[in-house]
């Protein structure tokens, strides 16, 4: 019986083995588990990035599973902190993603941006370069 609870999101992707590939170009990533079904359809992959685990599965339209780039969008962000965002935001280009929100230092404490993978999901990268209280960071954002 499990008594941790943990929560790991899976991406639906058009094409899972070239996501596999981008993500372990991109990120480092270390492939977990793979498994296929006798369509050959990749059903599940989990995936690890340092100690983050996602998964990802393909999309299968009768299955109720669209993918980003058929929904023209991604309605949701996954957030990745990094030791040097830059760097990541540079390979993920270099492999195929776009830059959405360029990487620049934020008022509210983070080194940041957003880009997006070549399945259309999107990836903010993030790094902490000041502590700052609550209190701080509503004062700063409410400057903007």
């Amino acid at each position: 019986m499990t008594t941790q609870t943990d929560l790991h999101p899976r991406l639906v992707v058009a094409d899972p083995q070239r996501a596999l590939d981008y993500y372990q170009q991109a990120f480092g990533a270390s492939i977990i588990e793979r498994f296929t079904d006798d369509q050959n359809r990749i059903v599940h992959a989990a995936i690890s990035i340092g100690n983050a685990i996602f998964s990802l599965t393909q999309s299968v339209p009768e299955w109720g599973l669209p993918d980003p780039l058929s929904l023209k969008g991604s309605p949701c962000l996954m957030h990745l902190t990094v030791a040097d965002p830059d760097e990541v935001a540079r390979r993920m280009v270099e492999n195929g993603g776009k830059v959405i929100i360029e990487i620049a230092d934020r008022p509210y404490g983070k080194r940041e941006g957003r880009v997006a993978d070549p399945g259309g999901h999107l990836w903010i990268l993030s790094k902490t370069i000041e502590d700052l209280t609550t209190d701080e960071i509503t004062r700063r954002l409410k400057q903007l």
